[in-house]
C-alpha cells in the first residue's frame, strides 16, 4: 500500500433490476434513466448487479423505445470507461449478471461460480484496477436468498480469495449481500474484510421506496471508508428496487 498515491477513491454499487420495472402489461423500460443516473453518481467505479447483455422478448417488447442494440453495461458506462461484464445466470431468452465500468484501465479480470443450488445462479466478478499508484482487486456479487446459501457463498468467497489475491493487496468486495438479518459481518471479518460505514452509519437501500434494509454494501481490505451515503428522491425511488450506495475510500496507511 505505501505505493498508492494520495487521493480519494469514488465508488458506486447498484442493482439495476435488469433496466426494467413494474410487472405484466405495466412493466416499463428504465434504462435510459438508468444511463442518467450512473453519470449523476460521478463515480470512479460503478459496481452493478442484475445487468443483463442481451434478452430477446424484452428486446422485441421495448424496440419502439430504444431498448440498447449493445449490452447494459456498455451501455450505462460514462464515455471513456473501461467495462467489464460477465454472466451468472441464463433465463428463458437471455441472461443476467455482474459489471464493473472502471475510470482506469482493467489489468485482469476473473469469474468463479459461487452456485450454492440448481434454484439459483450466482457467481462473483473479480476485476484487477489499475489504480494510480498500486493495483486494486475489485469483487462485484450478488448473493442468494437464503441464509445458509449466503454463508457458504463467503465461505467461497474467502478460498477464492486466498487463492486469487495477495494478502497485502488493497481490495473491496461490494454488491447486493441479501443480508436481511445482518449476519454476514462476523463471516467477512474472518477474511479480514471490514464493512465500510462511517460513525456506525449503514445506509439503507432497499426497497427503493421506502429504505429499510442495508442490503447494498461495500467490505474493504487495506482501505478506509471517509463518507458513505445513499441518493435519495423520487427519480432513484422509480427505477430500480434498490438505491445505488455511493462510498469515498482512501488507502488504509
Amino acid at each position: 500500500m505505501s505505493d498508492i498515491q494520495e487521493s480519494t477513491l469514488r465508488l458506486a454499487t447498484y442493482n439495476i433490476h435488469k433496466g426494467v420495472r413494474g410487472l405484466g402489461p405495466a412493466r416499463r423500460l428504465e434504462i435510459h434513466s438508468l444511463r442518467e443516473g450512473v453519470r449523476e453518481l460521478a463515480a470512479d467505479l460503478v459496481a452493478l448487479q442484475e445487468v443483463r447483455a442481451f434478452n430477446h422478448h424484452e428486446a422485441r417488447r421495448f424496440a419502439h423505445q430504444g431498448w440498447p442494440e449493445e449490452g447494459q453495461a456498455q451501455y450505462l458506462a460514462p464515455e471513456g470507461f473501461h467495462t467489464v461484464y460477465r454472466s451468472n445466470a441464463v433465463t428463458n431468452g437471455g441472461e443476467h449478471g455482474n459489471a464493473l465500468l472502471s475510470r482506469w484501465p482493467i489489468l485482469h479480470v476473473g469469474h468463479h461460480d459461487v452456485s450454492d443450488h440448481r434454484l439459483e445462479q450466482r457467481g462473483l466478478l473479480h476485476v484487477q484496477v489499475d489504480w494510480p499508484g498500486c493495483p486494486l482487486h475489485v469483487v462485484v456479487l450478488h448473493l442468494g436468498l437464503f441464509a445458509g446459501s449466503r454463508l457458504r457463498q463467503v465461505h467461497r468467497l474467502g478460498a477464492y480469495l486466498e487463492r486469487e489475491v495477495p494478502p497485502d493487496a488493497a481490495l473491496l468486495v461490494t454488491g447486493d449481500f441479501n443480508d436481511w438479518r445482518e449476519r454476514l459481518d462476523p463471516a467477512l471479518a474472518d477474511l479480514q474484510l471490514h464493512r465500510a460505514e462511517v460513525d456506525g452509519h449503514r445506509p439503507q437501500t432497499f426497497p427503493s421506496r421506502a429504505p429499510i434494509f442495508a442490503l447494498d454494501r461495500v467490505y474493504l481490505r487495506g482501505l478506509r471508508c471517509r463518507r458513505i451515503e445513499v441518493p435519495r428522491g423520487l427519480p432513484w425511488a422509480r427505477v430500480s428496487d434498490h438505491l445505488p450506495l455511493v462510498a469515498e475510500l482512501e488507502p488504509d496507511r
